[in-house]
């Protein structure tokens, strides 16, 4: 099962993670691969980006792989333009891959993340 995260991050608690992470890489440390991920610096900009409109879209096109744009506007009863503006997003983000045969949805399954509080 392929799977990505979504995560919600404190810009600045990313960059002295990635710090950290990069000095680590220097002293010769091996690191485990890491997996596909997408971050956010907020709820708002997640919401903003990943609406219900286009969550709903890119479960419909994981369930039905193959549907044109157009395909997918009809079954969704949703205007092209808007789909079409949907898909590009979603592809931009990696979400949504535009085949030859159609659209592809890469992921089986989507974790959207939050830390509330730092480990100690």
């Amino acid at each position: 099962m392929k799977h990505i995260e979504i995560a919600v991050l404190d810009p600045k608690n990313e960059q002295q993670a990635l710090l950290e992470w990069a000095a680590r890489v220097d002293a010769g440390e091996e690191m485990a691969e890491a997996g596909a991920r997408l971050s956010f610096s907020s709820y708002g900009q997640l919401h903003a980006v990943l609406t219900d409109k286009r969550m709903n879209l890119l479960e419909y096109v994981a369930q039905h792989e193959g549907l044109s744009i157009r395909q997918l506007a009809v079954q969704l009863n949703r205007d092209y333009r808007n789909v079409y503006d949907d898909v590009q997003m979603l592809a931009e983000l990696e979400l949504i891959e535009k085949r030859t045969d159609g659209l592809f949805a890469p992921y089986d399954d989507i974790n959207i993340h939050k830390t509330l509080r730092k480990a100690a």
